[in-house]
């Protein structure tokens, strides 16, 4: 039997040089995609002006957190609360891991992928199973085996895993930005519900007052009735007046359960109690307001808008990969390993093998499929345009929208209080002359209707007041805004670093 003949000289380091080449060129292949330009936003460059608007400060937007805005340290511990509890919050989170993971899966697949195998074989051919002259009739044989290996590694020539890696990275970081939006808004609905439980205090406290004016009311126009001096319609029109109000605090008392309810939901815990707010007087004065600063760009570090170009800029890079599998796909076989009949010599040069080969594939017909899947990457990308447009213009509408009730509730506010006091005189002027005996009840029954709702109309127009700082502290970003992407770069202090 001939000796094996020892390996060819300089064939592992002919191995160890194609696979370096093969990853240098493929960690330095270019991408076939277009150069990402952010599109020139469809909205005016400065905020709104006209008689509905104040004029905007001169300042720069301040960085801001939560409890810079809602001061209350009551309500600053509901929303320190929902911030560990809700589940919206934890979905978003399993969404950031869950793009995260398939980032790194995806990135995976620009380095070769090695596997490594070990095995034992014993055979025995048996009696009378020679097959040729010279060999034994019988025998038994073994076979020990070590080997590594990489299987059909793609050299990304065209870009194509490179162009898939920039697309699972860019989506990574809106799935992120999106969690942030989700923060802003649960944050935002905390503090309308805390607030819309005040109101809803102050409306049953009114309601209430309004059952005892109405019980007096019903009393002495009973006793004026039974006296032959007052028409029964009189006594009806009274009943009417408290049964109303009898309604509107049955009314009051489901809505102040129902806002508990929906805290208790934002939060995802139970409430305490001692952290509502007894009454819109006690919870107006805590929140702060934020300036518009100087112009709309500071739309672009919304969450929601930052969220909508990182979609953008993956379906961009989406094309890359789409024109590169117009062209041919080269892959790499390689496998080293150690072989021998007998385990003491598996080690030995002779024992060595290895094989290495490219291979090059090139799909001849397709129907057009490939053509079609880089117009339709295309089209989606034209997509996200038209979905990143909307998004700052829905933006830019909802802090003008926050602008316009700010620059005019305060002249609403002050008609209303001096309605209120103008009821609250005229009520007490019907009063006496309908005791006096002047006035019919029906003029008293007005005055009081009128007063009745003034008082609501004013605790309205107060959360409304106190909403909008709410909304401008959500439609401006509040403390979730982010950085925007440098246009055509790598992301700029972006929500997090990509994941390793």
């Amino acid at each position: 039997m001939a000796e094996a003949a020892p390996p060819a000289a300089g064939g592992e380091c002919g191995v160890k040089r194609l696979i370096s080449f093969a990853l240098i060129a493929s960690l330095g292949a270019c991408t076939l995609g277009p150069r990402y330009e952010r599109p020139t936003p469809a909205v005016p460059l400065s905020w709104p002006v006209g008689d509905a608007y104040l004029r905007q400060s001169e300042a720069v937007l301040p960085a801001v957190s939560y409890r810079d805005i809602f001061r209350d340290p009551r309500l600053q511990r509901i929303i320190e609360t929902a911030l560990v509890n809700n589940q919206d919050l934890a979905l978003a989170a399993a969404n950031i891991a869950a793009a995260r993971e398939r980032f790194r899966i995806q990135r995976a697949e620009i380095l070769p992928q090695v596997d490594a195998t070990g095995s034992y074989t014993e055979s025995d051919r048996g009696n009378g199973a020679g097959s040729g002259v010279g060999q034994a009739a019988s025998g038994r044989q073994t076979n020990y085996r070590l080997q590594a290996g990489i299987t059909a590694f793609e050299i990304d020539l065209f870009g194509r895993i490179r162009s898939l890696t920039e697309a699972e990275r860019n989506r990574y970081f809106a799935t992120e930005a999106g969690a942030r939006a989700t923060r802003l808004a649960l944050v935002g609905d905390i503090a309308n519900a805390w607030l819309t439980y005040a109101a809803d205090k102050d409306l049953l406290a009114i309601g209430e007052r309004t059952v005892r004016s109405a019980e007096e009311s019903v009393r002495l126009t009973r006793l004026r009735l039974e006296g032959g001096i007052a028409p029964r319609t009189d006594l009806r029109q009274a009943e009417q007046t408290l049964e109303q109000a009898r309604a509107d605090v049955a009314q009051a008392r489901t809505d102040l359960a129902q806002d508990v309810n929906l805290l208790q939901l934002l939060v995802g815990a139970p409430v305490d109690p001692a952290l509502l707010p007894s009454a819109l007087a006690d919870a107006e004065p805590t929140i702060a307001e934020l300036p518009a600063g100087l112009d709309s760009t500071i739309l672009l570090r919304r969450p929601d808008v930052v969220q909508a170009e990182y979609q953008l800029r993956a379906a961009n890079a989406e094309i890359g990969a789409a024109r590169a599998a117009l062209f041919p796909r080269i892959s790499l076989t390689a496998v080293l390993g150690l072989a021998s009949t007998a385990l003491g010599d598996l080690f030995s040069g002779d024992a060595f093998n290895w094989s290495v080969g490219p291979q090059a594939s090139y799909s001849i017909f397709q129907g057009g499929a490939a053509r079609a899947n880089v117009r339709l990457s295309q089209a989606q990308r034209d997509a996200a345009v038209a979905s990143y447009q909307r998004t700052i213009q829905t933006a830019f509408r909802e802090v003008s929208d926050a602008l316009a009730r700010r620059g005019t509730i305060a002249e609403q506010l002050r008609a209303q209080r001096a309605n209120l006091a103008a009821s609250e005189d005229n009520y007490a002027l019907s009063e006496a002359r309908f005791r006096g005996g002047i006035d019919p009840f029906l003029q008293t029954l007005i005055a009081q209707r009128s007063l009745y709702a003034a008082q609501r109309q004013l605790v309205a127009t107060r959360l409304v007041r106190a909403q909008n700082l709410v909304q401008l502290y959500r439609t401006l970003g509040g403390d979730s805004q982010l950085d925007a992407p440098r246009n055509g770069g790598p992301v700029q202090a972006g929500p997090t670093p990509p994941p390793r």
